[in-house]
């Protein structure tokens, strides 16, 4: 047999294994110790895949991220960015990857005000000027390189095959094409791809994507110089430029994602590894556990708990707006923010029996928002991934660059515009997180890892500002009951607190009216928002056992109008 018909006969078989796990496939399903769980079943298929190939979790998680950019480009994609959490068995090293979008050379402070110094509305968040320059790719390749055991080309070869060839949408993704068709149909070469004829395409319609097909090839053939040099690079600036943007051939050669340290701390009896700068999730999530256990909120119950949680997230939100930025452009005091000592402090602010008020003057720019993936996975060796992933709001910035396919973010939003002016999720900042050359914004995706002596967590969600309060709800839940359900901690109802606006948000039909009666006695201001949030993914690898246990939140099934 000559060596290229064994090729052909290996990449054969790959292709039908590919398919099998597809038709097999839901979102999440584990695999003995091996599992893969995403918020979509054709990227859970190709992870295990790539996992059945010989690839380790890291390969696999580069595999699932280049198909959730295929299959889910409202949510992700290689015009947007992300983080991913990883732990290497081999040196015992826990790693985040920031590949996190910066702002372009061209970017600047004001860029989005008009002459009164207030935000020109849209222009953060429609077309080319409201992108970041992107991380994903970049990450793709990192992750293969550095960490992997296949080469890049095996691990984009399933979402360049889902691509070209196409594969069914269905409702979910459909749905989303509905409620933003509007958005989508402001830029030609974005209503080619999505709004064929148009309008959208119909579930179980095939859906191709040719060009994003090309511009994945590329990558895969010559790494990050597939993305950020050569020909798909020159296609981007010159569409952005075209366009109204300020992108600069410099930006695309100057990106690099950065490794770094995890944010890593104890509550009761866990050990809580999650997303460091430019995440907010970590020390936010680090001083919310330190106030409580100080508090003992495991002591308390029903809506004294929530009362707590509440006021601490009123307390952490604050210095979110305050304090937080890019690590690499501002000095964030992070030793004194996850010190027990100002912990202390912190929970002798707070009334077991009355609401704290937010001071700062507040604008009514909330609105809700659900947007970006996460993904997680464990191989059998133990090594594991958690990543979330986003272009920003549903489909980014609504702009495909070119003929590349490649659908931009609208991350820029993520900065802070001025003092008192919230971005699309209601969220304040502060001169920490203002608009500067090179600089990452500030972002609440949190990818987590929790483990005690039960086990492992793997987990992390989309939901824009309340990705960081739905994380601590689970890890309460889980640290403090012995017997785990992956699905009851995903399908958990959710309540939220940002600091401003000043108001505890819940989800509707999820606490009773005695919940909330009493959250109002102690004078919190409740109220129901329209829809549910998060899309939830989790692993629990069970230590006893030395099997793993997925859970997809059923949010995700539901509803795509944010």
């Amino acid at each position: 047999m000559t060596q290229a018909l064994l090729k052909k006969l290996v990449h054969f078989r790959s292709l039908c294994l590919f398919f099998v796990l597809i038709s097999f496939s839901s979102q999440g399903a584990a695999n003995d110790s091996a599992a893969v769980v995403s918020a979509h079943p054709l990227a859970t298929s190709a992870g295990y895949a790539i996992l059945d190939q010989g690839g380790n979790a890291f390969d696999a998680a580069a595999a699932v991220s280049a198909v959730l950019a295929v299959v889910e480009p409202y949510a992700s994609g290689l015009g947007g960015g992300g983080f991913w959490l990883l732990h290497d068995v081999k040196t015992g090293r826990d790693i985040m990857i920031d590949g996190r979008e910066v702002a372009p050379a061209g970017a600047s402070e004001k860029m989005y005000l008009d002459e009164n110094g207030q935000p020109v509305p849209g222009k953060s968040l429609n077309g080319p000027l409201a992108a970041g320059i992107p991380g994903t790719p970049a990450a793709l390749v990192h992750l293969t390189k550095k960490y992997g055991q296949l080469d890049l080309a095996q691990n984009l070869d399933p979402a360049i095959r889902l691509a070209r060839n196409g594969f069914k949408i269905d409702q979910r993704f459909v749905q989303s094409l509905q409620y933003h068709k509007k958005k989508l149909a402001l830029y030609a070469d974005t209503a080619k791809i999505f709004l064929p004829d148009g309008k959208p395409p119909v579930a179980g319609q095939l859906f191709r994507q040719p060009q994003l097909a090309t511009t994945l090839a590329a990558i895969a053939k010559s790494g990050h110089q597939g993305f950020y040099q050569g020909a798909v690079a020159k296609a981007l600036i010159q569409s952005v430029k075209k366009a109204g943007g300020v992108w600069i051939e410099q930006d695309l050669n100057d990106y690099k994602v950065v490794e770094r340290t995890p944010v890593r701390f104890n509550y009761r009896n866990a050990q809580i590894t999650t997303a460091s700068l430019p995440s907010a999730g970590g020390l936010t999530l680090a001083q919310a556990l330190n106030i409580l256990e100080f508090l003992s909120l495991h002591e308390k119950n029903g809506y004294n708990q929530a009362h707590l949680i509440a006021e601490v997230l009123r307390l952490t939100y604050k210095d979110r707006v305050e304090l937080l930025g890019d690590g690499d452009f501002v000095q964030v005091p992070v030793e004194r923010l996850i010190s027990k000592a100002y912990a202390r402090k912190q929970a002798a602010l707070i009334d077991p029996d009355r609401a704290g008020k937010s001071v700062v003057e507040e604008q009514s720019g909330f609105k809700e928002g659900k947007e970006t993936t996460h993904f997680s996975i464990i191989d059998k060796a133990g090594n594991r991934v958690a990543a979330t992933m986003s272009i920003n709001t549903f489909f980014g910035s609504g702009f495909v660059a070119g003929n590349t396919g490649v659908l931009l973010n609208n991350e820029m939003d993520d900065f802070a515009m001025g003092e008192h002016i919230p971005n699309v999720f209601g969220l304040y900042g502060s001169r920490a997180n203002t608009i500067a050359a090179g600089k990452r914004p500030l972002s609440s995706m949190s990818p987590t890892f929790v483990e005690n002596n039960n086990g492992i967590l793997i987990v992390g969600t989309p939901g824009g500002s309340r990705i960081i309060s739905m994380l601590l709800l689970v890890i309460l839940d889980y640290v403090n009951n012995t017997q785990i359900d992956g699905e009851k901690l995903v399908a958990k109802p959710r309540f939220h607190h940002q600091y401003l606006p000043d108001f505890i948000q819940i989800e509707p039909d999820a606490f009773d009216s005695g919940w909330i009666t009493a959250l109002q006695s102690m004078g919190h201001e409740v109220r129901a928002m329209k829809r549910k949030w998060g899309n939830m993914q989790l692993i629990f690898y069970d230590k006893r056992t030395q099997q793993s246990q997925v859970a997809s939140d059923p949010r995700g099934l539901v509803d795509t109008r944010y």
